[in-house]
C-alpha cells in the first residue's frame, strides 16, 4: 500500500537514529540547497541523531564533497560521506586482496584508490573496476573491452545509468557498460552501489548504525528507495528530485514513506 505524502502516521521517523541521505535531488540541485534542506539537517543534529550522505557518483571522492557543502556552508568530516568509490575499495579489499586492478576512472578516483592500498596496474592486471570516469577517452574503453573480453573479474562501482548536472543528464556508469557489453558481450560481475547490498552494508559499518534504525532517503525509487527497502532499512522517497508520484504507483519499490522534500519530514523527526 502507497503511503500518504508528507506524513508519518506510524511515527517511523521517531525511531530513525540515522539518516543516511542521497544529495542532488534530495538535499540539494546543482548548487542550490533545496528548500528547508539545511533546516531538515539541524532538525537531525538538535533530536541528537546523525546523517550521512551517501552517493553512487564515484567521480568524486569525500574531500571534494566536503568541500562542495563547505561553499554551501555546511561543516562535514569524511565520516559523513560515503561513496560508491569507498565501498568498492572495501570490497576488493575483502574479495580480491593484494590483487592487481586495472581502474577505469577519473584521477581522483585513481588518488582514492591508491592511498587505500589498491594496487592500480594498466598492463597485466587482475581485475577490472569500473567507476564513473568522467575524463573518459577511446584508448580506455578499447583497453577497458580488451581485458573483459579476456574473461578478467568485472567489477562495477554502481550501475546509474545517468547523473543529473545543472544542464540536465549526462551518461553514467551503466552506459558505459552499455559501450562495454556492445563490444565484448559482458556486464559487470559484480555492482557494489545502491540499490545493491554492498554499499548498504558498508554505509552500517561505516556509521556504525543498527539497519532497522536507519533511512535511506532519496529522489530515486530504483536506487536509493530500492537501496533500503531491499537490504533491512527504512527507504523513504522525496519528491524533490527525480520521482514523482506516477513513478510510485507504476513501481515495484514502495517507500516506508513518501514526502514532498525534506522539510516535510522535521515535524516527525
Amino acid at each position: 500500500m502507497i503511503p500518504k505524502v508528507d506524513t508519518d502516521e506510524k511515527g517511523i521517523l521517531k525511531d530513525i537514529t540515522c539518516f543516511a541521505l542521497d544529495m542532488d535531488g534530495t538535499v540539494y540541485l546543482g548548487d542550490r540547497w533545496i528548500d528547508g534542506a539545511k533546516e531538515f539537517l539541524e532538525a537531525i543534529t538538535h533530536a541528537g541523531k546523525k546523517y550521512v550522505f551517501l552517493t553512487n557518483n564515484s567521480s568524486k571522492n569525500p574531500q571534494a564533497y566536503m568541500e562542495k557543502l563547505g561553499r554551501m556552508g555546511l561543516k562535514t568530516d569524511r565520516e559523513q560521506i560515503v561513496t560508491s568509490g569507498m565501498a568498492a575499495i572495501d570490497y576488493l579489499k575483502h574479495h580480491f586482496p593484494k590483487k592487481k586492478v586495472y581502474l577505469l576512472g577519473n584521477d581522483l578516483l585513481k588518488a582514492e584508490f591508491e592511498e587505500e592500498g589498491i594496487w592500480l596496474e594498466e598492463k597485466e592486471p587482475e581485475v577490472v573496476v569500473t567507476g564513473f570516469d568522467n575524463t573518459l577517452t577511446y584508448e580506455k574503453m578499447c583497453r577497458v573491452c580488451d581485458l573483459v573480453r579476456e574473461g578478467l573479474p568485472y567489477i562495477a562501482t554502481h550501475p546509474d545509468y545517468n547523473c543529473p548536472t545543472k544542464k540536465g543528464y549526462v551518461p553514467d556508469i551503466g552506459a558505459i557498460h552499455a559501450f562495454i557489453h556492445a563490444s565484448a558481450f559482458r556486464y559487470p560481475d559484480h555492482v557494489i552501489g545502491k540499490p545493491n547490498g554492498d554499499i548498504m552494508d558498508y554505509l552500517s559499518q561505516r556509521a556504525g548504525a543498527d539497519k532497522e534504525h536507519t533511512a535511506m532517503v532519496g529522489d530515486r525509487l530504483y536506487t536509493d528507495v530500492a537501496a533500503g527497502v531491499n537490504n533491512g532499512y527504512r527507504g523513504i522517497l522525496v519528491l524533490s528530485g527525480e520521482a514523482g508520484m506516477e513513478d510510485v504507483e507504476a513501481s515495484e519499490v514502495i517507500p516506508h514513506l513518501i514526502f514532498s522534500s525534506v522539510k516535510e519530514m522535521i515535524p516527525y523527526i
